[in-house]
């Protein structure tokens, strides 16, 4: 299958569970996630009209970033290093695994001598896998209220993993749990403008995100494919 056909099957099947469940298709945006194709794919992703580019690590996006960095807007999607933030924070528009204090802190540092502002994503750890990063739900709360001074840092959602299954319906719970604690957080006020983004699904599950409420899905090898580099 093409480049262009898989992408027109995920637009279909994004389309129909914004019918299921009552939405606007504008209201979910597509992150195409490169981490495992080449650069010569990215640029084809970019060149089918897609422009939200996810990766996971600045050693592998680097070259990508490099050669096509001003034809998209990019998503750090992965555990971020401390020491990794000075690599990223004028690259990526969106950071979506912000997880502690410390890490909010340095992109705070980073992003105010630069004198930018950083769009953040709280990554919250719904399913309690010992496995996946992400604040426990019961701790979003405090960790709001403890970065709200942080003013190059901007919260404009929460993201969360859900386990692997078999039948994507299991994975439900989880991303309604998300949508769950994002409406609670807003009902708290705990930030300056209400939380308004859900980045949840992928590949296997991105219906059921849909479905549920997600913003973005993260989109790997049922978009972009995967090869080995």
């Amino acid at each position: 299958m093409s480049l262009k056909e898989r992408i027109d099957q995920v637009e279909q099947r994004i389309t129909e569970a914004c019918a299921r469940s009552g939405r606007d298709r504008s209201e979910v945006h597509v992150i195409a996630v490169t981490k495992y194709v080449s650069l010569d794919t990215t640029a084809s992703v970019l060149d089918q009209g897609l422009r939200h580019i996810g990766e996971n690590r600045w050693q592998d996006a680097q070259h990508k970033w490099q050669a096509l960095g001003d034809r998209g807007t990019w998503h750090f999607i992965g555990h971020l290093q401390t020491n990794k933030v000075k690599d990223v924070i004028d690259k990526f528009q969106y950071i979506h695994s912000l997880d502690r204090l410390s890490l909010a802190k340095e992109l705070n540092k980073r992003a105010a001598a630069l004198d930018l502002q950083v769009s953040a994503f709280m990554q919250v750890n719904i399913s309690g896998e010992e496995s996946k990063y992400g604040l426990p739900p019961e701790q979003a709360a405090d960790f709001l209220k403890g970065i709200a001074d942080l003013s190059h840092v901007k919260v404009i959602g929460l993201m969360t993993m859900a386990p692997y299954e078999s039948l994507a319906e299991h994975t439900r719970p989880v991303f309604r749990g998300l949508r769950q604690l994002r409406d609670e957080l807003n009902r708290q006020a705990l930030t300056k403008e209400p939380l308004t983004e859900l980045s949840m699904g992928m590949s296997n599950d991105f219906e059921v995100a849909v479905e549920e409420g997600a913003t973005w899905v993260r989109l790997g090898s049922i978009l972009v494919g995967k090869e080995e580099e």
